[in-house]
């Protein structure tokens, strides 16, 4: 639940999955359904409770990418792992100077509430163990998050 500068870093031998979709709603419709579907294949069930969160935390990562991370013709990546007792998970976009700001208080203000933007990464604080972003090289950033569950 909070902002991190580390994480779990996955070994070799970790179950992992990987693709490159075009910074569309169409795909980043698509990055939430193979979410479930390959944590379903890892043994975590489409009903559970790490599912739902990894499908919103993907959902919402995968949107910010599309809206916020977009150039015009490139794609966006989303890169899952499975790790001891719990999943990462990536979504790499094209603007590396656009950071995400830490999610630690909710938006003020009297419009708030009716506010169609600017959730997000409250949602993904409030789901993910830990979460964070990093620029990797100069044409890239990832946001990524962790979520733990019970083995």
């Amino acid at each position: 639940m909070k902002l991190a500068d580390t994480a779990l870093e996955p070994s070799a031998s970790t179950e992992q999955f990987t693709i490159r979709l075009s910074s569309t709603r169409r795909s980043a419709r698509l990055a939430r359904r193979l979410t479930a579907e390959r944590l379903a294949a890892w043994g975590i069930p489409y009903d559970s409770e790490p599912s739902h969160a990894a499908v919103a935390v993907t959902a919402e990562m995968a949107a910010n990418a599309i809206t916020h991370g977009r150039l015009p013709g490139r794609d966006f990546r989303l890169w899952l792992a499975r790790l001891p007792g719990g999943v990462r998970i990536e979504v790499a976009d094209t603007r590396p100077e656009r950071l995400p700001k830490a999610a630690a208080t909710s938006p003020t203000g009297p419009d708030a509430l009716e506010a169609e933007t600017g959730r997000g990464l409250l949602l993904v604080a409030a789901y993910a163990d830990k979460w964070g972003c990093q620029t990797r090289d100069a044409h890239t950033k990832t946001v990524w998050a962790e979520i733990m569950h019970p083995s």
